[in-house]
């Protein structure tokens, strides 16, 4: 009896210790509940987007709850803030004209705009009643085979905010027909376009025959350039289309990337000889009836063959293009700049590319190959010649953003991490420092607006206020005089400002990733003047939703403060014990880690409901809203810099939460997060256990040399003769082929131009000849984004993750009923 019961015990212990070791069956249900698709239907509007009216300090915006959307105006002055309709009544008084069924809830209101009184708004409303299109005569008269005559009435309608009354317009002006490769001159009188590589342009008057016609015969075109060739012409260019299409579209107008003067009486344009630079290729292998090729110009790092870029000048008063004279750094980088948009011009109709300047000068940047040397530079068109305005020089890479002139040019607002933080420096036009504006141990991003009368610059910055995760951003004042700095929307949230153009009043919406987003309207001292809206996320939470947990954690260093953010299931059960997944991207020009609400779910909280705690986290080197130090860490070290704070970030995390496994560890990443999943898994293989990497630059080396040479470093070196030649020199993932110990999932898409898929190839080559097991996905027809293969994707990454961490073997069905219940079967 003894032996029997000792027996039975052990059984029972067996079947225990069996059932503790079971697999965790993916839970792809809850996944499939949180599809794209689905979450657009739960989560709407979640900030006020502000249309700034020109007459006033009025702006409009629309706004949309599961009840329907609205649209508002409000008077800041005033302090009000009204709907523009009853929405019934107005449901009625449509329905009546247009014959079609609306109510409140359903008004498909497009088009809407305000009249030039700022008190009547225009909309428009598609019916389902056919109509003779209006230039049918026109496009049977070119095709007289064309048989689809028809098309749905849209009814244009006004309506006045002040008396309320609505009114149809029966003859209504057709909308201006956009033509893409027109660029207009600010006063409509020239249009620049390219055709065989070569600058043309054409009067008013021929370009409304265009807008009727594009291939009408009378079209008047004169041509400015006759020395474009391919590969070393005035524009038009532009990769996407493969050989077939290329040649198809040869003789087709394209737009000219030109910068006007105010006057329209000049204009700038930079051309680029890329004869010698090296082509690329991807093979549209679905294409039909056969593969198509497709080739493309690709400078990669240190390759001797790179772009020249010649600036060229052309003013219709004399006639006369000319090559100006830049020449400053071997393969430099011309950069142009637009002049800075006023906010209240968003809704124009046509908005005019000037170049940023007067008509006597313009401004430019020039770049050394290595970016270790910048040059703000002011091109005097009277005297012919470059003025260097403001220098730039560091051991590593510099980064700029657009100054601003103020004053009549008279005064320049530059932006410079020279003291080892983002800052703003007042210039006068000479280039003599007059002031640093903002200083001390943050980051400032971006020039909200300037108030000239006044003297104030509305800046963008973070990092500044304490016990708060030093990426949340926020809106700031500082005189140009000189001062103290002033905090205009406090709150431990990340803060996204709309500033009006004077800076007299600014939309602040705000949120964290575990907060419903918000909004309120500032005025430009900081004191709020009322609150706007809050998110409706009543559907989101009524399916489980639950937000996500920030979180800190220290870098492999023991000093640096990292920050991250947790997803975990919506049925987390604190008592079971989670594989960790961690998406990574390592930057250094973005960390992937959201720091305010976020409906884009799929890598993150979508991710963690097939039963796995979801992590995204910073790395020294990861971002530039901090320190420069912090930025360029990874600099000459770009493989491996970020790896040790990602595998820190798992230890840490496994110590404070008993419900993480630190033996079942996966990553992920796209595009930079797939060269570094992969790198993960080859650096730590004992620690990083399955991968899934999407569209990795696995080999830098081929990857573009912009990119590369930017954030790894190229040497430049002077021979005694004096020429100058650059060496490149970086670590692959596929060198550590031979280390791979888990399991690996390699994606990309076959015509993907710009992460090349021969960075997978070759990954893949190096796997198989150091006699690696590892899955390989090719998804066909698809660019660097995966497209409409997306949600596929989505599906085969949970099922390996789900097999491989959470060990369920369970075969999945072939077909991915997740994907295809989704799908009404009409046919």
């Amino acid at each position: 009896m003894k032996k029997l019961y000792l027996m039975f015990a052990m059984i029972l212990s067996v079947g225990f210790l069996q059932a503790q070791d079971s697999p965790t069956r993916g839970n792809y249900d809850l996944a499939s509940r949180f599809s794209p698709e689905k979450v657009r239907k739960m989560v709407f509007t979640t900030r006020v987007d502000p249309h700034w009216l020109k007459k006033s300090d009025r702006f409009w915006y629309t706004y949309e709850t599961s009840s329907g959307r609205e649209w508002y105006i409000v008077d800041p002055v005033a302090r009000t803030k009204r709907a523009f309709f009853d929405k019934d009544k107005l449901a009625a008084e449509i329905t009546k004209i247009v014959r079609d069924p609306f109510d409140a809830q359903h008004l498909p209101i497009t088009s809407l705009k305000f009249l030039e009184d700022e008190n009547t708004i225009e909309f428009k409303i598609r019916s389902t009643q056919d109509v003779v299109k209006k230039d049918w005569a026109e496009i049977k008269e070119k095709n007289k085979n064309a048989k689809d005559s028809l098309e749905k009435k849209t009814f244009v309608f006004r309506y006045n905010l002040q008396n309320q009354q609505l009114s149809e317009i029966t003859d209504p002006e057709e909308d201006a027909k956009r033509l893409g490769w027109a660029n207009i001159s600010p006063d409509s009188s020239k249009i620049v376009f390219v055709k065989h590589e070569n600058l043309y342009w054409m009067d008013k008057e021929n370009f409304l025959k265009a807008v009727k016609d594009d291939k009408d015969s009378t079209i008047v075109e004169h041509q400015l350039t006759t020395d474009g060739v391919k590969d070393y012409g005035y524009g038009g260019g532009g990769r996407g289309e493969d050989n077939v299409e290329e040649e198809k579209n040869k003789d087709n107008r394209k737009r000219a990337g030109v910068l006007w003067s105010e006057d329209s009486k000049q204009f700038i344009i930079t051309r680029s000889d890329v004869r010698e630079v090296k082509d690329l290729w991807v093979i549209h292998n679905t294409r039909n009836p056969r593969p198509t090729l497709e080739t493309y110009k690709y400078a990669m790092p240190g390759e001797k063959e790179q772009p020249i870029t010649d600036l060229m000048y052309y003013s219709f008063e004399s006639g006369e293009m000319k090559k100006l004279d830049i020449a400053t750094f071997k393969d430099q980088t011309v950069g142009l700049w637009g002049a800075t948009r006023p906010v209240v011009n968003r809704d124009d109709d046509f908005t005019p590319s000037i170049w940023h300047g007067d008509n006597d000068n313009f401004y430019l940047s020039i770049t050394s190959r290595d970016l270790k040397k910048i040059d703000i530079v002011r091109w005097n068109i009277k005297e012919g010649k470059k003025e260097v305005v403001i220098e730039e020089r560091s051991n590593t890479y510099i980064d700029i953003i657009k100054p601003e002139l103020i004053n009549n040019g008279t005064e320049i607002v530059h932006w410079s991490e020279r003291d080892g933080w983002g800052h703003f420096y007042l210039y006068d036009r000479a280039g003599n420092l007059k002031r640093q504006l903002t200083s001390g141990p943050f980051h400032t991003d971006r020039i909200g607006t300037i108030d000239e009368k006044g003297r104030f610059l509305y800046f963008i910055a973070n990092g500044r206020e304490k016990g708060e995760d030093p990426y949340y951003e926020h809106m700031y004042r500082v005189s140009l005089n000189g001062g103290a700095i002033t905090l205009l929307n406090p709150g431990d949230y990340n803060h996204t400002s709309s500033i009006n153009d004077k800076g007299t009043f600014f939309v602040n919406n705000y949120s964290r990733v575990n907060t419903v987003p918000a909004s309120a309207l500032h005025d430009g001292q900081g004191r709020k003047i009322m609150d706007l809206e809050e998110a409706d996320l009543s559907s989101l939470f009524a399916a489980g939703y639950q937000f996500p947990e920030p979180f800190k954690f220290k870098a492999d260093d023991g000093i640096t403060d990292l920050y991250g953010v947790m997803y975990k299931p919506f049925d987390f059960d604190s008592t079971k014990i989670y594989p960790i997944i961690e998406y990574v991207y390592p930057g250094p020009q973005t960390e992937a880690v959201n720091k305010d609400f976020s409906a884009g779910m799929d890598r993150t909280d979508r991710l963690a409901q097939f039963g796995f705690v979801v992590v995204t986290l910073g790395n020294r080197g990861g971002h530039p809203s901090r320190s420069k130090w912090y930025h360029n860490y990874g600099y000459g070290n770009l493989r491996d810099y970020g790896l040790a704070d990602k595998k820190a970030a798992i230890e840490q995390l496994a110590d404070r939460h008993a419900f993480i496994d630190r033996n079942r560890v996966g990553i992920h990443g796209h595009s930079g997060g797939g060269f570094m999943s992969t790198a993960a898994m080859l650096v730590y293989p004992d620690i990083f256990k399955v991968a899934v990497s999407s569209a990795g630059n696995h080999e830098n080396n081929i990857y573009n040399r912009w990119w590369s040479e930017k954030h790894h470093g190229v040497k430049e070196q002077i021979s005694p003769k004096g020429d100058t030649t650059f060496v490149y020199s970086i670590e692959k993932n596929p060198d550590l082929a031979k280390n791979l110990k888990g399991r690996l999932l390699l994606t990309t898409g076959d015509v993907d131009n710009n992460v090349h898929p021969a960075g997978t190839i070759r990954m893949a080559n190096a796997l198989i000849k150091a006699n690696k097991r590892f899955d390989l996905l090719l998804l066909p027809g698809q660019r660097h984004g995966y497209g409409d293969m997306t949600e596929y994707f989505f599906w085969k990454m949970g099922d390996y993750f789900v097999q491989h961490l959470l060990g369920d073997n369970t075969p999945p069905p072939v077909d991915m009923l997740e994907v295809q219940r989704e799908k009404a079967l009409t046919k």
